[in-house]
């Protein structure tokens, strides 16, 4: 049987990797701060996502997907940041469509995940009636 590949789970982590190479490069420019709260926050993205993979109820699940959808904003931030400051000599932009797309991709799951809770909700309120 083939593993269902999961997109989301592969390609948080994959940021996470390009944003620790951002992150040595912010350091070698003794960028301690800005690197730290990038690195916390784009790493936390996929630890959330990660997690995310053994919730213990819908409920559970979309609340560490919803911690991760904020981690890829505020990692956006810090992004936007760097860009604009120009601190260092480093192209963000393919890093910023990356959190964008993140972004964008959680937020489907957590209205499909709320989507169908509302459904499962109401079918088991109009079966109690019966």
């Amino acid at each position: 049987m083939a593993i269902k590949q999961n997109i989301i789970l592969d390609k948080t982590f994959e940021f996470a990797v390009s944003i620790a190479v951002l992150y040595k490069k912010l350091k070698l420019e003794k960028e301690y701060q800005i690197g730290n709260q990038l690195f916390r926050s784009a790493g936390s993205i996929g630890a959330n996502v990660d997690e995310a993979q053994a919730a213990q109820s819908t409920k559970d699940f979309i609340n560490k997907l919803s911690i991760a959808c904020k981690e890829a904003r505020e990692t956006r931030f810090w992004l936007r940041v760097i860009d604009q400051s120009k601190l260092i000599d480093v192209d963000i932009k393919q890093h910023l469509r990356e959190s964008e797309e993140i972004v964008s991709i959680l937020t489907k799951i957590i209205k499909t995940a709320i989507g169908k809770t509302t459904v499962v909700s109401k079918t088991e309120s109009e079966l109690s009636h019966l």
